[in-house]
């Protein structure tokens, strides 16, 4: 490699972080429109609100990961690339606050998800809401990362929102499944601002997203592949949630229960819940490695 070669580089990397700067900047001015009810430096700085630096940080690493998505593709030029992050990046914050909106009517929907974060401060929602935002832009990686025509944003753009349509429902079935194998009522414990039942439900969402953004990642070969592909990948997460919270409880917590730690007991387990978290997550991880 050549002074050349290293000079372009550096210089289309400058490009690319700057346009990605840019974007995130956009994303800070939609998330502060959407909700008007609240300062975010307020919150951040002066109210130091942990559980909305939870929210808004996830928000920002989905943000990154669907910019991501236009970068690591194929290359189509330094000026068709930054177009192509430019529509990518603005598709990924208008998905991105409708998931948050989503997430609070309907995967959260028995409480006042802003009242839990802004009000009460609670983490256990932040690091859900977080989540979400993380569980999306891992799909909308998926989704767009695969090889397209160049220009071709109508297809991009249509395919990215179908698939990131189909991973809100994956994600609405993941936490119906994840109510039914807890032995608690999750939303109760959350709305007690338990953080680690907020923990253990946020790790169990983004282990899902990942397997959906590895069944649909790659070049577009059409629905039906990809739809099969997709709902495989779901049926293999939604039962890796109950085998892996059974090997937490066996091997990675011997000699104590799961559910004892998070919810039974005064102070609950908040390492508990971060090692549930990582199982549904490594489980997720290795599932990928392997197919």
């Amino acid at each position: 490699m050549n002074l050349s070669d290293i000079t372009t580089i550096l210089y289309d990397a400058v490009a690319y972080i700057a346009v990605g700067f840019v974007i995130f900047f956009l994303g800070k001015l939609v998330y502060q429109m959407v909700n008007r009810g609240f300062s975010i430096k307020e919150e951040l700085v002066e109210k130091d609100n942990l559980a909305f630096a939870f929210a808004h940080v996830g928000y920002f690493i989905g943000l990154l990961l669907a910019i991501g998505s236009a970068i690591v593709g194929p290359s189509n030029g330094l000026v068709q690339d930054i177009i192509d992050i430019l529509v990518y990046g603005v598709l990924a914050i208008i998905l991105l606050n409708l998931s948050i909106w989503l997430n609070d009517k309907i995967l959260l929907r028995k409480f006042s998800v802003k009242k839990e974060i802004i009000t009460d401060r609670n983490s256990g929602t932040g690091i859900i809401e977080g989540a979400v935002s993380i569980a999306s832009g891992l799909i909308i990686f998926g989704a767009v990362s695969g090889e397209s025509e160049v220009g071709d944003w109508t297809h991009g753009i249509l395919t990215a929102v179908v698939f990131w349509a189909v991973g809100q429902v994956a994600l609405f079935i993941a936490s119906a499944v994840y109510q039914l194998i807890t032995p608690y009522d999750v939303h109760d414990h959350i709305e007690k601002d338990n953080v680690a039942v907020g923990v253990g439900f946020a790790g169990a969402l983004v282990a899902i997203a990942n397997l959906i953004r590895h069944g649909i990642a790659g070049d577009f070969e059409g629905w039906m592949p990809t739809f099969t592909e997709a709902g495989f990948e779901l049926v293999l997460g939604i039962i890796l949630l109950p085998v892996m919270r059974f090997l937490t409880d066996k091997i990675l917590l011997p000699g104590q229960r799961l559910t004892d730690e998070i919810v039974n007991q005064e102070h609950p387990n908040v390492g508990a819940a971060i090692i549930e978290a990582f199982a549904y997550v490594g489980g997720s991880v290795l599932i990928t490695w392997c197919l």
